[in-house]
């Protein structure tokens, strides 16, 4: 079992930028790729950035150039940069970890964080 923490999560105005952070005490998270994914009410789990774990990145086309995902090992994190934050990028972000070398959808993590909120205000 890994218990993942998210923490970063605010409210910003649009166009600004918040920085979400993936941890965890209770194991490495270099053994594991990571994903971030987002979620509105009412509506399905949106994948948004992953990593492997050889730091290869994947990108919703949403979020493209805007999100940058990165991993410090050292400091067993995993963050999201995100610039450019628009209203529609309003939602709960979760990070998840799997054993897989890549996984883009939600079905393929097998650990979950809680989220964190993120608001993008006008």
């Amino acid at each position: 079992q890994v218990r993942l923490v998210e923490s970063g999560g605010g409210l910003v105005q649009a166009g600004g930028s918040l920085t979400l952070s993936c941890t965890t005490s209770e194991r490495t998270l270099s053994t594991y790729a990571i994903g971030w994914f987002r979620q509105t009410s009412g509506e399905e789990r949106e994948f948004v950035a992953a990593i492997t774990r050889r730091a290869n990145t994947y990108y919703a086309d949403s979020v493209k150039g805007r999100f940058t995902i990165s991993r410090d090992n050292t400091k067993n994190t995993v963050s999201l940069q995100m610039n450019g934050l628009k209203p529609e990028d309003t939602a709960v972000y979760s990070c998840a970890a799997t054993g897989r070398i890549r996984a883009t959808t939600e079905k393929k993590y097998d650990y979950w964080g809680q989220g964190t909120q993120v608001t993008v205000s006008l």
